[in-house]
């Protein structure tokens, strides 16, 4: 696609070229004139250097004079290298390559991280900004590691808050390998992932998890850091084995303090300032930051550094149009007619690009299968782009619901008032197997599993279009504080019921086994009756009837991965199956499936659960609602569940069926015993009332009573010890 921008834009040029010889010498006077006059920008202080070797040092950025800076923070030195003069927050003993005022953005050269190389000078893991006006900013950057067979961890306070796979195929191709894919780094000898917002402290770790299965050497040098989300496009291996330090972006503002008492009385008459409001884990001073007002432009920051947009002078104006419009009549109708031709060109090639990204996603196979009825078509819909754009207001970031490693997902609204969801996805695939996956997960009539609606075909990367699910995911809910929906025993239980006859009917009832491959809390929507939906089948694949397993690149989620899949790479129905167990532990215990609060040996959830039911102490881990709500003899059922589906070995894992029935059966025992519950306290009741008109006693009743309710519930609920 970025082919076909090229060629329109090359295409602009020369349009713009030719109009630029047909205007007459008085027309390019008019326009060019004004902007002579343009005024020269002030960026600094007065009596202030404004420049260290070739970069701009706008204020609140200064050297040397403290009156030149803004307060220490903000203090650049400008210090003699090889390479000339090159400025460094002195703060933070950072190289500064750029610097912009409006942005509250500034570049820096970050050190990478090395890990098992001898011959490369060790630099810090940990890097800190905490208390000073700086964060590593979300969205200009991304956490990358290079080598073979890495674990990559991206830590903050003691949490994880982010991390990426590495795998080699072949030590000798990564040795061989002269640069990383154009497009990122996507698992194979790199990864990358994301930024926590207002990340101002980090640590990178990196670990070999040395795959037997495979024949590339362990122990390979590695690296890891922080960096520009564009550097793939600049940075080579070679050059990045020889380099220390690579570009990151940081955001940037005035803190409180420094506000009130050094900057307000510097600032532009026509400049505005503005607090931050920053609600986040990770601890930041709140500030401010400020612009030029509408109609001016500059660095607010500095008394008459915000400058008025050119204004022309009118009687100067008039007098060029005047001299002007005669001689140009018959440029301007030229100009117009080429204009018009462009638009229409234009608007051609933009027709053909779409129905080529149709063929070639397959779009006429889709059709194809929709007209034999291989597709319910009144489920599949094939949207246009330009009805996809509209409901999502051409993809307007306010309208981002959520991000992951397969792509983002977007809230829009079709023209019928109908509320979806759109994914749109970060990476191409296989056509066949995009179609394939459609069709069948366009037949799927679950009802705790999102509908998909429809998709679009007419972009370099298909969307999918799902139903939308209005009361967020389970982990929020179990997670983090909410007392709009109390998690009590029956609730966890039906979600529990819900999520594992939607896995069964995926593995077992639908035309092709489909797994999902990334089962996890964060993927098991609710609904607005608060019904578990399953979510997010970007990694899911279908499988024949005759296989039994999937072969692929390790990918999942840290916590809910399947050990045995982890280091055979061969995904099977019981992998799902490990995964629903670590969710259905979360459901039992209320703590998070990796978390640094527990002790070294028990940060996984999965190990830590299996741990305590060995030792015999289940109950130290159960949530204290549950233990509070429900009957032990139920609790230590759903336990001894979780317990087989963690198994390390896959075989001795239970089928989602065997799941599906086992929860069902504890549900249907839970609700049996409830109602027994109701009818004692109803005839308890009752027996009170008439007590004084018959000759039973009080004590007898409710012996007999007793000894019915103890007899009934040793009939129907079966306790399973450890």
């Amino acid at each position: 696609m970025q082919t076909h921008f090229n060629i329109l834009r090359s295409r602009s040029t020369v349009l713009a070229t030719m109009i630029l010889q047909l205007i007459p010498f008085s027309i390019i006077v008019l326009i060019i004139f004004p902007l002579a006059s343009e005024t020269y920008q002030i960026i600094a202080k007065p009596g202030c250097n404004s420049t260290c070797g070739e970069v701009s040092i706008p204020y609140p950025f200064g050297m040397k004079d403290p009156e030149c800076y803004a307060d220490g923070w903000f203090e650049i030195e400008c210090k003699d290298t090889s390479q000339g003069q090159k400025p460094y927050l002195k703060s933070l003993n950072l190289q500064v390559t750029s610097i912009s005022d409006f942005l509250g953005l500034v570049t820096i050269m970050n050190p990478i991280y090395r890990w098992n190389c001898p011959s490369k000078r060790a630099m810090p893991a940990i890097k800190d900004l905490r208390g000073s006006p700086f964060v590593y900013s979300q969205e200009s950057n991304k956490f990358v590691a290079v080598g073979c067979n890495n674990l990559a961890f991206l830590k903050s306070g003691g949490d994880t808050v982010g991390g990426c796979v590495s795998i080699c195929d072949n030590n000798e191709e990564f040795k061989n390998m002269d640069f990383i894919s154009s497009d990122g780094c996507h698992g194979r000898y790199c990864c990358e992932t994301s930024l926590p917002n207002y990340l101002s402290e980090y640590n990178a770790t990196l670990q070999d998890f040395n795959n037997q299965n495979s024949s590339v050497e362990s122990h390979q040098c590695s690296s890891a850091f922080i960096v520009n989300k564009y550097w793939s496009q600049r940075y080579y291996m070679p050059h990045l084995n020889n380099m220390d330090y690579v570009d990151a972006v940081l955001e940037w503002e005035i803190l409180n303090n420094t506000l009130s008492d050094s900057v307000l009385q510097f600032l532009s008459d026509h400049a505005r300032c503005h607090g931050s409001n920053v609600t986040s884990s990770f601890t930041r001073v709140s500030g401010y930051t400020c612009r030029c007002i509408q109609g001016y432009q500059g660095n607010p920051y500095v008394r008459g550094g915000c400058t008025a947009l050119p204004d022309y002078n009118k009687n100067l104006t008039k007098k060029w149009a005047i001299v002007g419009v005669w001689s140009s009549l018959g440029s301007i109708i030229l100009l117009l007619c080429r204009w018009l031709l462009y638009k229409v060109v234009r608007k051609r090639m933009i027709k053909k690009r779409k129905q080529k990204f149709f063929k070639k996603n397959g779009g006429l196979l889709l059709q194809q299968r929709m007209s034999s009825n291989e597709v319910n078509v009144d489920r599949a819909i094939l949207f246009s782009l330009k009805d996809l754009e509209k409901a999502t207001d051409r993809f307007n970031m306010n309208r981002i619901l959520g991000k992951g490693g397969q792509g983002t997902v977007y809230k829009g609204m079709l023209v019928d008032g109908k509320i979806v969801a759109v994914k749109k996805f970060k990476v191409e695939g296989n056509v066949e197997e995009f179609i394939n996956e459609f069709v069948i997960l366009s037949q799927i009539n679950n009802r705790n599993v999102v509908k998909l609606l429809g998709c679009c075909l007419e972009t370099e990367i298909p969307l999918l279009v799902y139903e939308f699910i209005p009361n967020g995911n389970l982990f929020q809910y179990l997670h983090d504080q909410n007392e709009d929906l109390p998690m009590t025993w029956d609730l966890r239980l039906r979600i529990a019921t819900e999520i594992a006859g939607a896995l069964f009917y995926l593995h077992s009832v639908a035309s092709q086994p489909i797994y999902h491959r990334d089962i996890k809390s964060t993927n098991i929507l609710l609904d607005e009756k608060y019904r578990a939906k399953i979510a997010d089948f970007g990694a899911s694949r279908i499988i024949s009837i005759e296989d039994t397993h999937l072969t692929t690149v390790v990918q999942g989620t840290f916590g809910y991965l399947d050990p045995e899949y982890f280091h055979t790479s061969q995904f099977t129905e019981k992998s799902d199956v490990y995964s629903f167990g670590v969710v259905l532990a979360e459901l039992l215990t209320g703590q998070k499936p990796i978390s640094s609060v527990r002790t070294a040996e028990s940060k996984n959830l999965a190990s830590y659960f299996v741990q305590c039911m060995e030792e015999d102490n289940l109950f130290d881990i159960i949530d204290k609602r549950v233990v509070k709500e429900a009957e032990k003899g139920k609790i230590t059922a759903v336990a001894n569940l979780v317990n087989r589906c963690l198994e390390l070995n896959g075989k001795k894992r239970p089928t989602m069926k065997e799941v599906t029935f086992e929860l069902e059966r504890i549900q249907r025992l839970d609700k049996k015993s409830n109602a027994e519950q109701n009818r004692e306290e109803i005839e308890l009741a009752r027996i009170e009332d008439y007590q004084p008109w018959v000759g039973y006693s009080i004590s007898n009743s409710l012996a007999t009573l007793g000894s019915e309710s103890i007899s009934s519930d040793s009939e129907v609920i079966p306790i399973v010890t450890l």
